[in-house]
């Protein structure tokens, strides 16, 4: 017997439910929304409970509803934790930009729940020395710290549109509350707003210009991507300005690399994209 089959019987025994109990009431679900997947006969149950079968989809569905259990918790009978998700993530580099949803569901995360009392904020610091305890904490309570509606996004690994402020593989916060482009009021490219676009082809990160019914969505001057005109909202939605980063250094070259290396192989084909590829690996 499995240790998720072997749970899952003694869920059933707590709850004094029956084998034909369980059969009757997923039956009703089957019935509701006219998918027999939903049904669980008193043979499959016990297939799950003593042979290790695995449930399927629709039925993890219906013991969770029978056994007033999440979902997640069942899946946990079977080593499936989605918390895992924040860790695993990075296993998987898109090459185009996205939406990132995968966390949605993750409910607690691993995070600071002390810091040394001599932690100065104002100070440049080894933060990990400060952190004197780590614990998991549900996402629920972190809900009390939420001011703004936030949408995550990613850079694909192929996206060299903001290189290099903004290197393929940067995660994005993105406020959606700022979808509005500006027109002017900054001092340098550092202080310039930069917006999540949603265009036909997918998402790009850029700066962004507004001419009467076009936009144009401009990368940085050092990246090899060209600027695209578009018409404006047809083609092209603002979703929100990005107002936090998060991105590793050391993975990709500076422009003055790419130059270098670009000369020294003129006939070898190599774009940014293929430099910043060898680099990454």
């Amino acid at each position: 017997m499995s240790s998720g089959g072997r749970n899952l019987r003694l869920l059933r025994k707590q709850l004094g439910l029956t084998m034909q109990d369980v059969e009757v009431a997923s039956a009703r679900i089957a019935g509701r929304y006219g998918n027999n997947e939903f049904l669980i006969p008193p043979s499959r149950l016990s297939d799950i409970e003593t042979k290790g079968i695995l449930p399927s989809i629709h039925r993890f569905y219906s013991l969770a509803v029978v056994y007033r259990k999440d979902v997640r918790e069942l899946l946990g009978l079977y080593g499936v934790d989605l918390n895992g998700i924040a860790k695993d993530i990075e296993v998987s580099t898109p090459t185009k930009s996205h939406f990132f949803g995968a966390l949605a569901n993750v409910s607690a995360i691993t995070m600071p729940v002390r810091l040394d009392p001599g932690f100065d904020s104002r100070r440049t610091a080894n933060f990990s020395r400060m952190v004197e305890t780590w614990g998991v904490v549900p996402l629920s309570y972190l809900e009390q710290f939420a001011t703004h509606e936030y949408t995550y996004g990613y850079i694909g690994s192929e996206d060299l549109t903001m290189y290099p402020i903004l290197p393929p593989g940067t995660f994005l916060q993105v406020d959606e509350g700022r979808n509005e482009v500006a027109r002017g009021g900054w001092r340098s490219e550092y202080e310039r707003p930069i917006y999540f676009v949603e265009t036909r082809e997918g998402h790009v990160c850029c700066w962004c210009t507004l001419n009467r019914d076009e936009i144009i969505l401009q990368p940085h001057p050092l990246s090899p991507v060209t600027a695209k005109v578009l018409k404006y909202p047809q083609e092209a939605e603002v979703i929100g300005q990005v107002v936090g980063v998060a991105m590793r250094l050391g993975d990709w070259q500076v422009a003055h690399d790419i130059s270098t290396d670009s000369d020294a192989d003129p006939g070898g084909g190599k774009d940014a994209a293929d430099l910043f590829r060898e680099k990454a690996s």
